[in-house]
């Protein structure tokens, strides 16, 4: 208990001139203690606040909506499994599946798939065959209908951040005009997930923002109408990744040789897919060659 006598003190309590000047003291020390707690609780908050923005893909700084300031769950496995061409499905540890590009009949075997997200990232035979798609799958086209102005995608779903780059691909030699298309990266388990799309350069400061950190890129490296293995192996120096996956050389093996042919490590895998995981990330960038899929594989 606490005691304040004063020169006019009244019953146990003292309330005269010297004694108020003891409850002011106290009330002080108490404030002060209390705002201390805030200053601490604010300090922690902003810190909070700091490690999202730095463990989400996207600059926070450049987010409409702020979705990526909440980064995806961590340390989930991650499968990526590849189909052929430009067609990947990328199933998170919650079970939810996400295919990109599907393509036509082009020569590789048609793998049956029920996703709950499609990504289109260019309307061409090759890329939009989303009929291929069972259920009822949520499609995110990275152009608008026609095929001649950009979408733009950001959201969540589930457990999965998705947002688009605007990209282009070189035009039929002959023709000056460049086609439009969109690559598309993926938040999801704590990894940032880039499928390039049909991207036929370097990728400027404007999209490197765009785009962000990367865990893991599915990098076209086909060349002709796309970026070929030099090219391709500039954007892994501007990502930085640490998993490197090449696609869109269709069966030519002699592309993905030039591609591999460079300081990065190179991991021919026996199947069509592995799985990835935040924490057991290569320290150094790898690239990853998953089983190309022929007639009889599925």
């Amino acid at each position: 208990m606490i005691r304040i006598t004063g020169d006019q003190g009244t019953g146990a309590l003292g309330y005269g001139r010297s004694g108020n000047k003891g409850i002011r003291k106290i009330d002080r020390e108490v404030k002060m203690k209390k705002y201390s707690l805030v200053l601490v609780f604010l300090v922690i908050g902003i810190s909070l606040f700091s490690w999202q923005a730095e463990a989400a893909c996207r600059n926070p700084n450049i987010v409409r909506g702020g979705y990526s300031l909440r980064p995806a769950t961590a340390s989930g496995a991650v499968e990526i499994k590849w189909f052929g061409h430009s067609f990947f499905q990328i199933t998170s540890s919650e079970g939810t599946k996400l295919i990109t590009d599907p393509f036509g009949l082009m020569g590789f075997p048609m793998p049956e798939v029920w996703p709950h997200v499609i990504t289109v990232g260019r309307e061409h035979g090759n890329h939009n065959n989303v009929g291929l798609a069972k259920g009822a799958p949520l499609i995110l086209r990275g152009l608008k209908v026609g095929g001649q102005d950009w979408n733009e995608v950001n959201l969540r779903f589930r457990d999965v951040l998705i947002y688009n780059v605007p990209v282009h691909q070189r035009g039929v030699p002959g023709f000056p005009e460049a086609l439009k298309g969109s690559a598309f990266v993926f938040e999801v388990d704590g990894l940032c997930i880039c499928h390039s799309g049909d991207v036929s350069e370097p990728f400027n400061e404007d999209q490197l923002q765009l785009i962000g950190h990367v865990d893991i890129l599915l990098q076209t490296i086909g060349g002709v109408y796309t970026i070929g293995p030099e090219g391709a192996k500039k954007v892994v120096e501007q990502l930085k990744p640490k998993i490197v996956v090449p696609m869109h050389y269709w069966y030519h093996m002699n592309v993905l040789e030039r591609f591999v042919d460079g300081p990065y490590q190179a991991r021919f895998l026996n199947t069509n897919s592995f799985t990835a995981n935040k924490d057991t990330l290569p320290f150094k960038t790898e690239i990853y060659i998953p089983k190309v899929m022929r007639e009889g594989d599925l």
